[in-house]
């Protein structure tokens, strides 16, 4: 209600806006009003096409910046024989840190995990039985070998006393 209020005290009354030197103000907010009614009417009706949007084709052929890819290059600006020594030193450091790259991943790829090193440890304690057996005990140390891995070894033939 107090908003209305002074709106309304702010406005200026018909017979003060019918005289001859306030027609041009009269002009001035009607064409003020008719450019915000335009506004809501296009922010209403906003042009909206229905057409899906484009999708871009894939390239058959790949951008680069620079041709150092091109040509293999794994350094952009080189130096010999200590012509430039700042690139020179860059081009250790490169050198030395690609090293440690390479190295780092051969180590991974080397590396025993932890159920692959406990069945080669069982086979190790079965192959230095064996060795470490008397030829008493090679087939009590066979069998409990063959007995623990999953290829059973062929029973010893031995002689049998023919039945009467």
């Amino acid at each position: 209600m107090a908003d209305s209020n002074v709106e309304d005290k702010s406005r200026l009354s018909k017979n003060l806006l019918q005289m001859k030197f306030m027609r041009r103000s009269v002009i001035r907010i009607e064409k003020e009003q008719n450019e915000e009614e335009q506004r809501r009417v296009i922010d209403d009706e906003h042009w909206v096409l229905d057409i899906p949007e484009l999708q871009e084709k894939e390239s058959r052929y790949q951008l680069e910046p620079s041709y150092a890819p091109c040509e293999n290059l794994v350094f952009g600006r080189m130096s010999f024989k200590g012509l430039n020594p700042e690139i020179e030193k860059l081009m250790t450091v490169q050198e030395v840190e690609e090293s440690l790259k390479i190295s780092e991943a051969k180590e991974k790829e080397l590396m025993v995990d932890e159920d692959e090193m406990t069945k080669r440890y069982e086979t190790l304690i079965g192959t230095i039985a064996k060795k470490f057996a008397k030829k008493r005990h090679r087939s009590a140390v066979n069998s409990e070998v063959s007995e623990g891995s999953s290829n059973p070894k062929k029973a010893k033939r031995e002689f049998l006393k023919p039945g009467d």
